[in-house]
């Protein structure tokens, strides 16, 4: 009797420690994380590759960017401290790269020169690009978006 309890409490260990690590994986790939050097480097890669010629290399955005052009669309507004990425949770941001500028994150008919990159880039990818983004901001900025962040999180765990 006393192996095949030994051999119980082994595999609950085992089972507990597996779940922690995939929950701890999960966490880290699902998030942006200014901290994360490695998410950062690459995300910095990623953006000189695929963002930096709308949002410009150093995530300026583009001229007038509050300003509609000709077409009624806006221009690339800037990541950095000066536009308003730092107003939504990563979660909105992570959509909004993949997906695009659509409903429900933008009104029904809403035009942007925003590409998804759902077939260009991996989730993974878009955590790294965002990941960079945030380690530019200031202090100020990053408390602000954190407390909008987990707001959302915690609204859309009530759904």
């Amino acid at each position: 009797m006393k192996p095949f309890f030994l051999l119980l409490a082994g595999g609950l260990v085992v089972f507990a420690l597996g779940t922690l690590a995939l929950s701890r994986g999960e966490a880290v790939l699902n998030r942006a994380d200014p901290e994360n050097t490695d998410q950062v480097a690459r995300g910095r890669l990623v953006y000189d590759e695929n963002c930096a010629s709308c949002h410009g290399a150093n995530l300026q955005g583009q001229l007038n960017w509050r300003e509609r052009k000709p077409d009624g669309r806006l221009p690339a507004p800037p990541h950095d401290d000066t536009g308003h990425t730092w107003h939504h949770a990563d979660e909105q941001l992570f959509r909004i790269t993949k997906n695009g500028v659509k409903p429900p994150l933008a009104p029904e008919g809403y035009e942007s020169d925003m590409p998804a990159f759902a077939e260009t880039l991996s989730d993974e990818d878009i955590w790294a690009v965002l990941s960079f983004i945030k380690s530019t901001w200031s202090m100020r900025s990053l408390a602000y978006q954190e407390r909008i962040d987990k707001s959302y999180r915690k609204q859309a765990k009530q759904k």
